[in-house]
């Protein structure tokens, strides 16, 4: 899943044939669930009060659905924490604590005690306290004449406010997000937990049974599930991973039914959505399948291709890479489906006739038109300017570089040396320093093999050099051609044989005898 909005959404969906009875697609904040649609889901068979859905006072639906690491959804089933949620939604976990001796991801994992269950550093739960409408709080101190950066910094400093007068000091994480393109503000507070155990998962023949070619295709029959659980301190308030935790009492948890549903029974998903592209112009619908997506794929695929390869050739790097490589693929396919799905359903003439018929709305109002008048003209006009330089597709051939090479990754993430080292400490006190960058390299190197990030590195560049004018290209090319004949192979060796953040050994070595001016002519500086 792609990266996910902090905010709570609401969504319902009648399961049945009737023609009378179609699926509601809407989307709705739960906080207004008595107020927008409650009468209508009676009616389609709901049998829970507004109450028993969301309530900030006493125990409702909304204290067992939550939010697992920022990135899926998870419900409590148990009172004491445990939690279930999707097999994609551990697959990272599991692949974090699989190795060749115990491979949980081909064999599955399922602890037997309590004292089995496996920790993750770095997941955590969220569970929603409260939301609530901010959005006057925000917008009246907004006025038309802002410039963007005055309008964004009046907002950061609303923002800011209103977070901490809810945080209760640092009890609750406290959020504000904007909806509909910053004409609406809610705030969300909650309570996160980081002692989060893995239970159990299936092998992966059943939890990703079909494998990515049945990924995002339907029907599907896929035993797509895993188990967590939520432990808190011994006074229930969230802690870090300890030993003497304990599972969690929650408010409220689902209980699990065995008798199965019926033709036509009301059921409805409430959960932590991704993003949306919903109100995106028609100038961007032909940028997402002219420049985006194309890059995307086109990169994507080869970088797929490169792990298939070497994942099938060695367990060691198959279990390594199982998390990056399903990742990337699950985005991969998505940016296929989507563009098939834009050019069937006609997105782009869909949206052509909306804008033409705002257009006609603006223009038959002279302060309409004093107002708005240009923005179709604006929009063209950037659209224009960054497809000129073929903004889209160098953004996305390096977004998906970063994605999927954790090489790429790393020289952003180790620049801090820089600093450090451009001081006068010496000896144990520049090593104290440098300390963080030694665990930074163990969690960078745990999960990477040489080889494969090396035909990684050497395919960006060749995609790279081949799809972006000659003119356009950054000056490393300029450096492969004079040194290396324009070889971005020959390149890509010397890079992994030299660099000191290419391999563990140099890295280390490195740390061991830091120097300013090596750091500073590394090649993948």
């Amino acid at each position: 899943m792609k990266k996910l909005l902090l905010s709570l959404m609401l969504f319902t969906i009648v399961m049945g044939a009737r023609a009378g009875n179609p699926p509601d697609e809407g989307m709705w904040l739960p906080m207004f669930v008595e107020r927008l649609n409650y009468v209508d889901m009676q009616k389609m068979g709901l049998k829970l009060t507004p109450q028993e859905i969301y309530d900030i006072n006493n125990s409702s639906l909304k204290d067992a659905i939550v939010n697992l690491g920022n990135f899926c959804t998870a419900e409590v089933v148990s009172d004491k924490g445990l939690l279930l949620t999707n097999h994609h939604c551990a697959y990272d976990a599991i692949q974090t604590h699989s190795s060749i001796e115990h491979d949980y991801l081909t064999d599955g994992f399922w602890a037997r005690s309590l004292e089995e269950e496996l920790p993750n550093e770095g997941l955590s739960v969220s569970f929603l306290v409260k939301m609530d409408d901010v959005t006057r709080i925000v917008t009246e101190k907004l006025t038309p004449e802002m410039s963007e950066s005055e309008r964004n910094a009046t907002i950061s400093k609303i923002v800011s406010d209103l977070k901490n007068e809810m945080s209760e000091d640092g009890r609750y994480t406290v959020s504000v997000k904007s909806f509909y393109n910053g004409n609406e503000f809610y705030r969300f507070v909650y309570e996160i937990y980081t002692d989060i155990r893995l239970v159990g998962a299936p092998p992966s023949s059943i939890g990703k049974f079909g494998g990515d070619t049945d990924n995002w295709m339907w029907p599907r029959h896929t035993g797509d599930f895993s188990m967590f659980r939520v432990y808190s301190g011994p006074d229930g308030k969230p802690a870090a991973y300890a030993k003497e935790n304990i599972p969690l009492k929650p408010k409220h948890f689902l209980k699990i039914s065995v008798d199965g549903v019926e033709r036509e029974d009301f059921a409805m998903i409430w959960g932590y959505p991704g993003s949306t592209d919903r109100y995106m112009t028609s100038w961007g619908i032909q940028a997402t399948l002219n420049e985006i997506n194309p890059a995307i794929i086109n990169v994507g695929g080869a970088i797929l291709d490169i792990m298939k390869a070497d994942m099938d050739r060695d367990d060691k790097v198959r279990i390594q890479y199982a998390s990056n490589y399903a990742g990337l693929a699950n985005f991969w396919k998505n940016k296929i489906g989507e563009s098939r799905g834009l050019k069937r359903l006609n997105v782009y003439e869909k949206k052509r006739a909306i804008e033409n018929e705002l257009s006609e709305w603006i223009n038959a109002d002279e302060q309409r038109r004093e107002r708005y008048g240009n923005i179709f003209n604006d929009l063209a006009e950037v659209e224009a300017a960054l497809s000129a330089k073929n903004y889209n597709k160098k953004l996305w051939y390096l977004s998906i570089s970063f994605f999927g090479s954790q090489m790429m990754n790393f020289p952003m993430q180790a620049q801090g040396i820089i600093n450090i080292l451009k001081t006068d400490l010496k000896g144990e006190a520049l090593q104290e320093q440098l300390a963080p960058f030694y665990a930074m390299g163990e969690e960078q190197f745990k999960d990477y093999n040489p080889a494969t990030e090396q035909k990684i590195v050497a395919k960006i560049l060749e995609l790279y050099k081949r799809d972006i004018p000659a003119n356009e290209l950054p000056d490393i090319f300029n450096y492969i051609d004079k040194k290396f004949k324009g070889d971005v192979n020959r390149f890509a060796e010397k890079l992994f044989e030299t660099s000191v953040l290419a391999t563990r050994q140099n890295y280390e070595a490195f740390l061991a005898k830091p120097s300013l001016k090596t750091f500073e002519k590394d090649l993948a500086y």
